[in-house]
């Protein structure tokens, strides 16, 4: 008996046989990928659509779901919302992605006016705990901040704590920013960034592998972690528990070839346990962006951000002088007999020191011998 295809279906529309996948298999499903990469999406959907129930290379998971699925339902909905579909080999397609080999998602459902290929280009991941405390909110802003200055895109996860505050730091220097989601694009999680998740669809990109309508689940978290890790240059942990989506990621990015960084925060806080944890199996230290830059770009392509100190008075004198410099007294005037032994010189070597300490204004003579001078000259 012949088996009627769903109107939609067309065996020769690649790219809507990958919409119709991202609905029917869940994220992480290697037997569905292995199963379409062998055949290609189109056919491998039509093996699904035509199988008898009894076929044991078929998953019944998949056919449950394909009763409920219509593409250019989801479609519509996307082009409602200003949407797009991308899938490997459009021009929009984030070449990192391909790193993940068969773990690639079939599409990716896009919102906003960024493009995808572009940001990815240059880009870092920031993420941390939900339960983040004032110290690494802030820091994730700030971090956030710097890298949208120096054009590096902010990709995180949309969450609450350090995931929110780096979206908040990218948005506020007017730079890149992807949130990608564990859920539809049509459907912000978490409520309470409803906001924010607009204002990151409004300025740069919402990223899902799941169709809209899908909602959040614990599976789809963890999955999405690979996204976000692969999406990244880099990735920089700010917060992490000791167990923690954070470190997922990580985990991730270090299995990608990806540079990890981690912040590091008090011994005693347990809000920093996964990045001192991090710090330990081989993370680089993040302090400031100019380190974070240096993870996302290649070496040299990052100026030196070492902080100028003030000159003291003693840089660059002799090891002599140093002697007597550190001998003489601050106020009472001392013989040059005592600073010769206190020095450890002869009176020809000490007169000579002490003559180029007057002309620095680092020596004084006066009745009864030689103090330090009030000021040093600057020349």
């Amino acid at each position: 008996m012949s088996v009627v295809l769903p109107s939609w279906f067309d065996p020769g529309d690649e790219r809507a046989a990958r919409v119709v996948w991202s609905r029917i298999a869940e994220p992480g499903d290697l037997v569905a990928a292995r199963f379409v990469a062998g055949r290609g999406p189109a056919a491998a959907l039509r093996l699904v659509l035509e199988a008898e129930s009894s076929r044991v290379e078929v998953q019944q998971r998949w056919r449950a779901r394909l009763a409920a699925t219509d593409p250019r339902r989801d479609l519509g909905i996307l082009r409602r919302l200003g949407g797009r579909v991308l899938v490997p080999g459009d021009e929009e397609w984030p070449d990192p992605l391909d790193d993940l080999g068969e773990r690639r998602p079939f599409c990716l459902w896009v919102r906003g006016p960024g493009h995808l290929g572009a940001l990815t280009a240059r880009a870092v991941a920031i993420v941390g705990a939900r339960a983040s405390t004032d110290y690494g909110d802030g820091l994730a802003t700030e971090l956030a901040f710097g890298c949208a200055e120096r054009g590096i895109c902010v990709v995180s996860g949309a969450a609450y704590g350090v995931d929110a505050a780096a979206h908040r730091g990218a948005l506020s220097a007017a730079g890149g920013t992807i949130a990608v989601l564990a859920c539809g694009v049509d459907r912000p999680y978490p409520r309470v960034n409803l906001d924010l998740i607009e204002q990151v669809a409004a300025a740069g990109l919402l990223v899902s592998e799941v169709p809209p309508g899908c909602s959040p689940t614990r599976n789809r978290f963890i999955h999405r972690n690979r996204l976000i890790a692969a999406l990244g240059g880099a990735t920089v942990v700010v917060e992490a528990g000791w167990r923690s989506g954070a470190s997922i990621t990580a985990s991730e990015a270090a299995g990608l070839g990806r540079a990890v960084g981690a912040v590091p925060g008090p011994v005693t806080s347990a809000a920093s346990a996964g990045c001192h944890r991090l710090l330990r199996t081989g993370a680089v230290c993040v302090t400031r962006v100019g380190e974070v830059a240096e993870l996302v770009d290649p070496l040299g392509a990052v100026e030196d951000e070492r902080p100028i100190l003030p000159r003291a008075v003693h840089d660059d004198l002799p090891e002599v002088d140093l002697r007597v410099l550190d001998a003489l007294p601050l106020s009472r005037p001392a013989p040059e007999s005592s600073l010769a032994t206190v020095a450890g010189l002869d009176a020809a070597a000490l007169a000579s020191s002490l003559g180029r300490l007057e002309l620095l204004g680092l020596a004084r003579p006066g009745p009864g011998g030689w103090r330090r001078g009030p000021h040093p000259r600057q020349d």
